[in-house]
């Protein structure tokens, strides 16, 4: 079976396009040498590789005692599973590429995140390391667009812990006639709807600091995503219409 999942995964990674990474984070902390921890890591990839696509989240572990290594990878809800397949397998590759000897690491792009730990860290709440893009330009008559934003984001964030949701919420709102917002939040699948609560409340709350006024934001933790924006981003597109505007980034590590 294991050579099975080598195989497989080599596979898909040589279909795999090489995506944009948004942020990774590599735990210096966690460095490791021994030959069976990287074993068990290849692993883990593999078969989150193979699993994710099935319905959009996995977990898995490999190994035991102090080789054991435990990962977790999830699609975007909106996106297709052809989509998953692709930036799951390449962020299997990218993660071996920039983590190379750290046995906690995370990556994240735009339409999947994957990490893994030697410690068990699935269905734990974890906001500590976050990432923050914010369009670099201000929303025109900023109060009222904070107010609308707001009432958008309730929704969403309401979606998201509902009972069949699966994590996932999104939705639009017209702020004026040529001006629509988007959002869309989505917890990871292991979470339970308390815990996806607290980690969406977290991440809108850090608006005020990073993204007040701003025409775009997106919040990256390891246990929840949330975006909004003056242009469609999430499935179906909209296709008349297309980003506008440059990003700034800010990291804040635990």
């Amino acid at each position: 079976m294991a050579l099975f999942y080598h195989l497989l995964i080599f596979f898909l990674l040589t279909l795999a396009k090489s995506e944009d990474r948004l942020a990774e984070f590599c735990n210096n902390d966690k460095t490791y040498t021994r030959a069976k921890t990287s074993s068990n890591i290849d692993n883990v990839l593999s078969q989150l590789v193979v699993k994710t696509p099935l319905s959009g989240f996995a977990n898995t572990s490999f190994g035991s005692g102090q080789d054991a290594i435990y990962g977790l990878a999830q699609c975007r809800g909106d996106v297709s599973t052809e989509e998953c397949v692709k930036c799951t397998a390449d962020a299997a590759k990218q993660i071996r590429q920039v983590c190379t000897n750290q046995a906690d690491a995370r990556i994240w792009f735009d339409f999947c995140f994957l990490r893994y730990d030697t410690e068990d860290f699935v269905g734990k709440l974890d906001t500590s390391f976050g990432v923050f893009y914010f369009n670099v330009e201000n929303a025109t008559d900023p109060e009222a667009f904070v107010e609308k934003l707001g009432g958008l984001m309730d929704r969403v964030r309401a979606q998201g812990v509902g009972p069949t949701s699966r994590g996932l919420g999104k939705d639009k709102l017209k702020f004026s006639p040529f001006v629509t917002i988007y959002a869309l939040v989505q917890c990871t699948g292991d979470l339970s709807r308390l815990s996806c609560a607290q980690c969406l409340a977290t991440a809108v709350s850090s608006f005020h600091t990073y993204c007040e006024y701003r025409k775009g934001c997106r919040v990256l933790y390891s246990s929840c995503y949330v975006r909004y924006e003056i242009y469609p981003f999430f499935f179906p597109l909209d296709s008349s219409k297309k980003a506008e505007g440059s990003y700034s980034r800010a990291i804040v590590h635990p």
